[in-house]
């Protein structure tokens, strides 16, 4: 059974997702706000033109990069632009804008972008039922405003059309409010601040699947308890207080030996065998290694199983740390073409699971697998320090 716990190791706030007692995610608060989703009133500091891109302040010492899209010709210095934090601020990196405003809901995104298609419905990439996208693109658009965009997420796949429909509704609603309050703000003006990021945890994990959300922290219990009533009164009756002063909510989920094996470079796998986890700036490379192995099948066989378990363990890795970019996979050599194709349809399923999208594009002629995942938040080492 899943459980999404949020609780406080040494002072800062972690959300970390459980399947049983194994950590499926972990995502640390950052000590000060992230900016991640807000929507600013920024003002052009620099147009670099050989980059097609600009540097946008912020406020308070912050500044965004920002690409326009086709050209920059029509930026200059000194213009004040509405944006939104597409991307945190990693290392020397600052943090990435886009004109395309989203707001995020538990079953949909709502987009205003200025210069692309309105009035769009489409639905995420993981809802397969061609028949249930039709009647619920029709239901939708019936009801809709044709001014926006919008985005049928995984969460919304069978539940109930008027919650759905309901949200969209909201959604809509404050963006044209930020939209209409826009002209009459003050350069660097906030306009709207996104959710706590264990808040945002929680909307976009698939709460079905979660047996209950725990805190034991009242602040926590308390902000939760409103947006759950306001936004997902559905799950409201999922959470609950954790309080026993025997025992801590991170002793009793060892929370705090699992973020030290997600911190490691040696991962062990059930038969023996391991993962070596490198990052490096470019790139993370994952290396599988037989290890302590001994079984005493055909080594054809045990080839296939030890990568098949390699696939599911790094699946659940790149989940767990957040890891990013390119990713290269070097299993165990497979001279059978059949299995090479098993595999890689069984780490393509286990990816599939992930709510960050996850590509598992092909093994390369040196027999190394490459993925791609899609960079949000920090990853987990970095949240740490």
């Amino acid at each position: 059974m899943n459980r999404l716990i949020i609780t406080r190791l040494e002072g800062r706030i972690l959300t970390v997702l459980m399947d049983d007692m194994k950590a499926v995610q972990m995502d640390f608060q950052d000590p000060g706000p992230s900016l991640l989703g807000n929507i600013y009133i920024g003002k052009v500091k620099d147009v670099v033109k050989n980059i097609n891109a600009a540097f946008v302040d912020l406020g308070g010492g912050v500044t965004g990069y920002y690409s326009p899209g086709a050209s920059s010709d029509a930026l200059r210095p000194g213009d004040e632009i509405l944006v939104q934090v597409s991307k945190d601020a990693v290392k020397s990196k600052d943090p990435v804008l886009t004109a395309q405003l989203t707001l995020t809901g538990r079953y949909c995104v709502l987009s205003a972008d200025p210069s692309g298609e309105k009035g769009h419905v489409r639905f995420s990439g993981k809802i397969n039922d061609e028949a249930w996208k039709k009647q619920m693109a029709e239901y939708l658009r019936s009801a809709r405003d044709d001014a926006f965009g919008l985005i049928v997420r995984t969460n919304a796949y069978q539940a109930p059309p008027e919650r759905i429909l309901n949200e969209m509704n909201r959604l809509t609603e404050r963006m044209k409010q930020i939209l209409a309050a826009a002209p009459y703000r003050t350069c660097f003006s906030l306009l709207y601040e996104e959710a706590p990021s264990y808040i945002a945890r929680l909307r976009d994990h698939d709460v079905q699947t979660a047996g209950e959300i725990v805190t034991d922290d009242g602040e926590i219990f308390r902000k939760l308890k409103e947006f759950l009533e306001s936004e997902q009164p559905d799950t409201a009756g999922r959470l609950r207080f954790y309080e026993d002063p025997m025992v801590s909510l991170v002793k009793l989920y060892s929370i705090e030996k699992n973020l030290h094996d997600a911190l490691q470079k040696r991962v062990w796998l059930a038969s023996g065998a391991y993962l070596v986890i490198e990052q490096t700036e470019a790139m993370t490379v994952i290396d599988v290694n037989t290890g302590k192995f001994t079984g005493r099948k055909a080594v054809r066989d045990t080839i296939r199983m030890i990568n098949l378990e390699a696939a599911k363990e790094t699946a659940r890795q790149l989940r767990l740390r957040n890891l990013s970019g390119i990713i290269l996979v070097d299993f165990i050599n497979m001279e059978s073409a059949a299995d090479r194709e098993e595999l890689l349809r069984a780490l393509a399923e286990h990816c599939f699971n992930d709510p960050v999208k996850t590509t598992v594009l092909d093994m390369t002629r040196l027999g190394l697998v490459e993925i791609t995942r899609k960079k949000t938040r920090k990853p987990l080492h970095e949240q740490w320090r």
